[in-house]
């Protein structure tokens, strides 16, 4: 499929609503970045993609051609319907826009938003955006990303929302997730033991050099 893909864009073949059609959500994944950017936005008016699943820069540019594709519908209640597909690629400011839209957004398309435009959303602009589907929040908050948005909330906040989410952050505490590294070396260490075992002799004879000098 990907060879096809290539070999017709190759010929100067356009990527308008016929062949966007025939690519459909199965292949969209397969067009590279010189692909998207050549196709019309407003032949996104005329087909049903589903790029959720594809790769961050994917989602990112086919977000940028259906908001411009859509643009002049941004103030009726079908926006919504019609950008959803490709809010993976939704910056947080666009979010943050809809979260004052009662879009009642499914949680299952909260978590497939790009991680970083998740982590900047307040609570109450997440709150605003799942309108009457907040409930389904707790079925998902052990899972990631949603799992680490609530850690970087404060419980007491939560509490406020009555759906059951746990894991915030306790007041005057701070939640921290940090990366898995490998466990050190045993050789590691004991280097490591050495060095802290001579550090103490070692500040006290350059504090005399520099005292000597």
């Amino acid at each position: 499929a990907s060879a096809m893909i290539k070999r017709y864009v190759g010929l100067g073949n356009a990527l308008n609503a016929t062949a966007l059609n025939a690519i459909g959500t199965k292949y969209v994944c397969l067009l590279n970045a010189t692909e998207l950017n050549i196709i019309d936005a407003d032949s996104l008016k005329l087909v049903s993609l589903n790029p959720s699943a594809c790769s961050q820069l994917t989602k990112d540019i086919l977000y940028a051609k259906a908001k411009r594709a859509f643009s002049d519908q941004h103030y009726l209640p079908a926006y919504y319907e019609l950008i959803e597909p490709y809010l993976g690629g939704a910056p947080a400011v666009d979010l943050r826009a809809l979260s004052k839209d009662n879009v009642n957004m499914k949680v299952s398309t909260l978590a497939k938003l790009r991680r970083d435009s998740l982590m900047s959303l307040t609570l109450s602009e997440v709150q605003g955006l799942l309108g009457m589907n907040l409930g389904d929040l707790e079925k998902w908050q052990n899972k990631s990303p949603i799992r680490e948005w609530v850690q970087m909330q404060k419980q007491s906040e939560l509490d406020k929302l009555n759906v059951g989410l746990t894991g915030g952050t306790q007041e005057g505490y701070m939640n921290i997730v940090t990366p898995k590294y490998q466990s050190p070396s045993s050789a590691s260490l004991g280097t490591v033991a050495m060095t802290l075992h001579l550090l103490p002799a070692l500040l006290i004879s350059f504090v005399m050099m520099l005292v000597l000098s």
